[in-house]
């Protein structure tokens, strides 16, 4: 395996180049247009064509490498295929928003959790991602953003959305990330000192590890918390969501409503609604029958949250479907009713396999 430039000290950098000829400063071009997120050496143009060359065949510039990038109809979503150096893949989606450029990180090569409505866990846990290979997702991200820019306004290092920089971060790709927490936590504070990235501008979703949540309050930082509930109940989450049979619902509450009333930050709740196919091939509501909503309007009665509807994403290999839609607007219809801040999600990239749990581990979705 090659070693990664990414991943070195500036004086291990230095080395490198001097163990090739090379003097001083040219480790510190090279730096420069790493941390750019340059994905291969032929993009350093200001490093001589024979130095490229040498560089290209003894070493790798970033942690990931991007095997392939697909693109959303409507020109908005970006799903990048990555491949890490010892040859797992992950992928990670750019998306352009009227508030910004938002990026979906992946934490883990694969995922241990087992939801049954989701894809990207079916191959199981490979292993945990380290604070670099998550932060060259966003690397990947900006260059792309950077050298596909259709204004000349000058870049500014803030990731000020005006520039059409990276200004989002949601950890909410592959893996849970409460299983990786410090790894995450490491990534988080790089995008905000490196990339000056708010906190406030950056979400972690997780499925509920409790501890993992209590990590994140006593590490203290106010970024935004999202939850993927799903059902309001122990009964029903248990039968899509395994982790519930070890961190039952109010469990998971507690600990997530006492980080967001740390920062005063207002809780995400994620909720999939699912259906299945029945006899007569129309769909049979799962979790969001009026019902369900009742009863979920009563776990977050007078909480300080939002609840983010999401009808189900087709992924071939699950039985689900996705409600109408007039069962999801009833389904809103009812916890607006009952005082809970709702919205419908507008999913994005749904037509290339990167909407909410559509990212797999490998190849899928056409990306060969």
């Amino acid at each position: 395996m090659k070693p990664i430039l990414f991943n070195f000290t500036d004086a291990e950098l230095v080395d490198f180049i001097a163990h090739m000829g090379q003097p001083k400063f040219r480790a510190r071009q090279i730096r420069d247009w790493l941390d750019r997120g340059a994905p291969d050496f032929d993009s350093m143009k200001n490093l001589p064509a024979e130095l490229r060359h040498d560089l290209d065949a003894c070493a790798q510039t970033l942690p990931v490498r991007v095997l392939k990038k697909l693109e959303s109809s409507d020109g908005q979503t970006t799903k990048f295929l990555l491949e890490l150096g010892d040859g797992e893949q992950i992928e990670s989606v750019l998306m352009r928003t009227s508030y910004g450029n938002s990026v979906c990180v992946s934490s883990q090569a694969g995922c241990a959790m087992g939801c049954k409505f989701c894809a990207s866990t079916l191959l199981g846990l490979k292993r945990n991602l380290t604070v670099n290979e998550i932060y060259s997702q966003i690397l990947c991200a900006q260059w792309e953003l950077r050298n596909n820019r259709m204004s000349q306004r000058p870049i500014r290092p803030n990731g000020d959305a005006n520039n059409g920089d990276v200004s989002h971060i949601v950890v909410m790709g592959t893996g849970e990330p409460l299983q990786n927490t410090q790894n995450v936590i490491g990534f988080i504070e790089r995008a905000n000192s490196d990339m000056g990235i708010g906190w406030r501008k950056i979400t972690v979703s997780t499925c509920g590890i409790v501890p993992g949540i209590k990590d994140l309050t006593q590490w203290g930082r106010p970024i935004n918390l999202a939850v993927s509930l799903h059902a309001p109940t122990d009964k029903l989450r248990s039968k899509i969501m395994p982790i519930n049979n070890k961190y039952k619902i109010a469990d998971v509450l507690d600990a997530a409503f006492e980080f967001s009333e740390l920062h005063n930050r207002q809780l995400m709740i994620e909720y999939i609604l699912l259906a299945v196919r029945g006899a007569n091939g129309e769909p049979e509501l799962l979790n969001c029958t009026s019902e369900y909503a009742e009863k979920l309007s009563d776990l977050l009665r007078g909480k300080n949250c939002m609840v983010n509807l999401i009808p189900w994403n087709t992924v071939d290999e699950r039985e689900f479907v996705s409600p109408s839609g007039n069962a999801v607007h009833r389904f809103q219809d009812i916890l607006i009713k009952n005082g809970i801040h709702t919205r419908i999600r507008r999913e994005r990239g749904n037509d290339i396999g990167s909407a909410c749990g559509q990212l797999r581990l490998n190849n899928a979705n056409g990306i060969k």
